[in-house]
Order: structure tokens, then C-alpha cells, then sequence
């Protein structure tokens, strides 16, 4: 099945309208379900998406051990996103940030070998720690690059200024960072960064961390060790206040014919063409849900009554704890 296509900045890269984010399949969303997971991987193919990300930091490596024995039997119908810069020790949330040339190799290698690939598509640094000299960290990715470890640069959650400072130094394919009807910070800067790099844009969490869908009610009903029980948003008196958001998510809908999901998802497919959400699912209903938001068309009058009613800051809380706010930014 094909699904719409969106290239990949300068890349000579193309992806689906919609990629799939991986993380959850590993951690940080409850329990995990390897087998439930596999079958949601071959379920996207199947759809039409060819776009997964993960990151060498969900589970320890060990997404990208699923995901590697995934494509093992798909070689060359699927392009693979990942991601090195953020170093966990195992069993913790906190994290510091390496940039440093040395480390990048390292992680590239180490990811190339859980993946089972020859070549890395699409290759993020997953955080900036601008106490290694930019010039090095995208060196070092340039290196990687003529060398045929990976194919494409990309950066997450970047500022404008240093996504251009970058793209100045090294091609950059991609900007990664959070975006969606309650997270609109790109729109202050980065947006108008990438397209006058040339980079495309990928979005994150564009569903609000499955809040936006409206499936959950209140932080006690997630699953132990869900880390959106310790989520600013998701603290009791942010997410009594988000649940308003969440209402005219569902009315708008409603009156669409449509999903929240589908109607979160269309509107930032709506945004510009240099725009891929990632949302990230472990089970196949939800993924089928979030395809069906590529058959969702908004017009500019819906698009311009929804701009005003999901405005820049209208949820109450912090994106994540201190320390996830690590390199955002940057």
C-alpha cells in the first residue's frame, strides 16, 4: 500500500506522510508487549509507513534491538531514524548530554550493530550540549556521512539560531522536536529555521502524549512506571486545566466526522509539507486511527478557527521535569 510521500529535506530521502514512533514499544508508556509490538511494526509496513524512529536511549538499546530484528526481514522497504547524545545509565530517567566526536562514532557503531544495517537513514543528535563546540559534533557527522554509515543528518530540539548555525557546517536533513495543538513553540522560530535551511520537520508527540486523544482521564489510571505520571502536564491541577483543551479537541471533531487523533494529527499535516508527525503507538488499533487522519482535509477557515482556539501556551504545565528539559532548546 502507498501512502502519500514527503521528502526528506535535501536528502534524496522520501518518507510516509506519517512515520512511527518506536519508544513505547521499550519504555517510558507501562508495560511492553514484544510480541503485540512486532505485530504493530509489520501492521505500519503493511499500511504503507515507511518511516520508524527510534533512538539508541529507548530501553537501553534495546528499541533498536526489536526494531532490528524487524527490518531483518523487510531489507530495503523501510527507512530507520535513530538517534545517540543522550546517555542513561540503566534502570534511570536522568541523563547527560554527549556530544562529543568520539562518543557519536561510538554510539553510530554500537546503533548500526542492534539495527542490523549497513547504513543509518536518517541520523539525529538526540540532544545539544553546546559545551563541545558545534563545529565538532556535526564534523564528526559529516565524517559518518562521507563514510556511508549513515545517510542523512538531523538534529532535535534545536534553536533556530543553532539549527543555522549547523546546517552552515554539515547538511541537515531534519529537525526533530515536540509539536502538536498544545505544544506550538516550533512556530516561534524553528519552522521558518528549517525551511530556510532546507531541513524538514519532524513532530514528535504530536498527539500530546496520547492526551490530546482523550483516552486519559486523570495520571492514576496509567500504567506503573508510566513516566507521564511524572509529567508536568499530567500533575492533578495541569491536567484538570488540560482537559479543557481536550473537550474542544473532541467537539471539533465531532462536528469533522472525524477522531481527535485524526483531527490532531490532520492539522499538522496541514502545516506545510515539509511536516511529518511521528506518532508513536505499540497497538494496531491506534495506529489504523492515526492513518486515518491522512483522508482528513481542513480548509483554511477550519484551520484558522482551530489556530485560535489551541493558542501558543494554552496548556498549563512544563513540557517535561527539569531534568528532561536537558538540551532542549539548545
Amino acid at each position: 500500500m502507498q501512502l502519500q510521500q514527503r521528502r526528506i529535506g535535501h536528502s534524496g530521502l522520501s518518507s510516509s506522510a506519517l512515520g512511527l514512533g518506536c519508544m513505547g514499544m521499550s519504555e517510558f508508556y507501562g508495560a511492553t508487549d514484544e510480541a503485540q509490538s512486532m505485530a504493530t511494526l509489520e501492521a505500519a509496513l503493511a499500511a504503507g509507513v515507511t518511516l520508524f524512529d527510534t533512538a539508541d536511549a529507548y530501553g537501553f538499546g534495546h528499541n533498536e534491538q526489536l526494531l532490528g530484528r524487524f527490518l531483518a526481514s523487510h531489507r530495503g522497504q523501510a527507512l530507520v531514524a535513530t538517534k545517540c547524545g543522550l546517555a542513561r545509565e540503566a534502570g534511570s530517567y536522568a541523563r547527560r548530554v554527549d556530544n562529543s566526536p568520539a562518543y557519536i562514532r561510538q554510539a553510530c557503531v554500537a546503533s548500526l550493530t542492534r539495527l542490523g544495517v549497513d547504513a543509518i537513514d536518517l541520523f539525529y543528535l538526540h540532544r545539544l550540549n553546546l559545551d563541545t563546540p558545534l563545529e565538532d559534533s556535526m564534523g564528526s557527522l559529516a565524517q559518518l556521512m562521507q563514510e556511508g554509515k549513515i545517510r542523512a543528518v538531523g538534529l532535535c530540539e534545536v534553536s533556530a539560531a543553532t539549527l543555522r548555525r549547523a546546517a552552515a557546517l554539515c547538511p541537515v536533513a531534519a529537525v526533530q522536536s515536540e509539536y502538536s495543538l498544545w505544544t506550538r513553540e516550533p512556530e516561534q522560530g524553528v519552522l521558518a529555521a528549517c525551511r530556510d535551511v532546507g531541513a524538514s520537520f519532524f513532530a514528535y508527540s504530536p498527539l500530546g502524549r496520547g492526551f490530546l486523544t482523550g483516552a486519559i482521564a486523570d495520571a492514576a489510571s496509567l500504567d506503573a512506571g508510566d513516566f507521564r505520571q511524572f509529567n508536568p502536564r499530567f500533575a492533578a491541577d495541569n491536567l484538570a486545566r488540560n482537559q479543557a483543551i481536550v473537550a474542544q479537541v473532541r467537539d471539533i471533531a465531532r462536528a469533522k466526522g472525524c477522531t481527535p487523533a485524526q483531527l490532531a494529527l490532520a492539522w499538522l499535516l496541514a502545516q506545510g509539507d515539509d511536516i511529518i508527525p511521528i506518532p508513536g503507538t505499540k497497538r494496531i488499533a491506534y495506529l489504523h486511527d492515526n492513518l486515518g487522519a491522512l483522508g482528513v482535509q481542513l480548509d483554511g477557515v477550519e484551520l484558522a478557527a482551530m489556530n485560535a482556539a489551541f493558542p501558543l501556551g494554552m496548556a498549563a504545565g512544563a513540557r517535561y521535569t527539569e531534568e528532561g528539559m536537558k538540551g532542549v532548546d539548545a
